[in-house]
């Protein structure tokens, strides 16, 4: 038996309370059961009970048996010793025939819920973790309450933004407290999509912002840092664009210290990939973007218009980009123009996280609702784990909708965090 179902017993009382007695026969009546502690030390802060009528307030511990008591060791650590009950599926204590003791010697009083609790409840959640589903709760969700469904897409959403800025603030660490460069090492890693992800993150670390930036009125030497760091420019070819390009990278490599850090052409992923997502059309817009904006940062933070963030984004990328996937292949067709898909896919996974990231930051809270702003005018992603929802009827109209049912998927549904989650909690209640 899991403690998290454990958790969910107490949390909700969802067992025999009448007559409730420890396992030493103790009259106990529960007043508070507390609040769930997710940091370390006991599982229950502030709870409030009577114990043979007498009041005692403190923490409460979970365990599947007794014995882990034993097992963790907590008849040795002082943080233990507020605990006023020890609440466990099943007493195995006559098998070991051990007490539990505090680290000071007083006898701990124990539950034993597994009596106590209605098997229909345990049948339903066994439903639930068991699923074959991939969205466990798939055969009953339409059974749901709409509104508890909104309360858990609200605190999904919450909760994305919450993780992703601490990733923000994580970078923001990295650089030195440097916004502007946390700005672009955040659009980096978003322009290379998950595939890419990782060497756009090293090559933004290995080619600053402020070595750009001292180039950024020439746009072939942005491009020939990049590319050159990137390990990507062909210096086998010798059309007149890449001959420059490779000149230009001798010098500034060489300059700038880049060769040393340089990423190795097997780096990049370029399978299934189409060719509008190939990394050297994706580093080719990169370079448009660095070289067009004096000022990533105050363009994502301060731009409150969507329509004018978002056709700041659409850049065109120079000349020989505009008709080359790949160094020496020359397209059939002229290439767009970094689409409007693209740019609020930079809004969504940049420009989002960014300013959840500063209102933390600056500890002000109006960053966050206009981050919230921007998903509810932005429209929904489409993918199959969208499209997976939208099947069971959730709804989803805008990209608030599709970023909370991304973290509802990931950080509940596919770990069977059913407890924890509004939705399978309604479900077994």
């Amino acid at each position: 038996m899991p403690e998290a179902f454990l958790y969910f017993l107490w949390q909700y009382q969802y067992f025999a309370t009448q007559h409730l007695t420890t396992t030493d026969g103790e009259v106990v009546q529960v007043l508070r059961p507390g609040f769930r502690n997710h940091d370390s030390g006991p599982d229950f802060t502030n709870a409030r009970l009577l114990i043979n009528d007498v009041e005692w307030v403190g923490t409460v511990e979970m365990h599947t048996r007794t014995s882990d008591w034993l097992a963790h060791r907590h008849q040795f650590d002082r943080a233990y010793d507020n605990v006023i009950l020890h609440v466990v599926w099943e007493d195995d204590r006559p098998i070991n025939g051990r007490r539990v003791d505090r680290s000071n010697g007083t006898p701990l009083p124990t539950i034993e819920l597994s009596s106590r609790t209605d098997a229909i409840l345990l049948d339903r959640y066994r439903l639930l973790t068991e699923s074959p589903d991939v969205i466990p709760c798939a055969g009953q969700f339409k059974s749901v309450s709409p509104l508890r469904v909104t309360s858990m897409l609200d605190k999904a959403m919450l909760q994305r933004l919450e993780r992703k800025a601490e990733g923000v603030l994580a970078v923001f660490k990295q650089t030195g407290s440097d916004w502007e460069e946390t700005a672009y090492r955040l659009l980096a890693i978003n322009m290379g999509f998950k595939v890419n992800a990782a060497p756009m993150e090293q090559l933004s670390r290995s080619v600053s912002l402020k070595v750009i930036h001292k180039h950024r009125d020439q746009i072939h030497q942005v491009e020939a840092m990049l590319f050159g760091t990137a390990g990507l420019l062909e210096t086998q070819l010798s059309d007149d664009y890449t001959v420059t390009l490779v000149r230009e990278y001798r010098f500034l490599g060489a300059k700038y210290s880049l060769t040393e850090k340089q990423l190795t052409e097997p780096a990049w992923k370029w399978g299934r990939l189409r060719p509008a997502n190939f990394p050297t059309l994706r580093l080719a817009q990169l370079a448009r973007l660095l070289t067009k904006h004096p000022s990533l940062f105050s363009l994502f933070v301060s731009t409150t218009d969507l329509n004018v963030l978002l056709k700041s984004l659409q850049v065109t990328p120079s000349d020989y980009w505009q008709s080359h996937y790949q160094f020496g292949k020359l397209t059939g067709k002229g290439i767009p123009a970094l689409g409007s898909t693209a740019a609020e896919n930079i809004v969504i996974n940049t420009v989002v996280p960014l300013l959840a990231a500063y209102a933390h930051h600056r500890e002000q809270p109006a960053y966050i609702d206009r981050a919230i702003m921007l998903l509810e005018a932005l429209p929904p992603e489409k993918n199959r784990l969208t499209d997976s929802w939208d099947i069971l009827g959730l709804g989803i109209r805008t990209a608030f909708d599709s970023q909370a049912a991304i973290e509802l998927y990931n950080e509940f549904c596919c770990v069977k965090k059913c407890l924890s989650c509004q939705i399978g909690a309604g479900i077994l209640k």
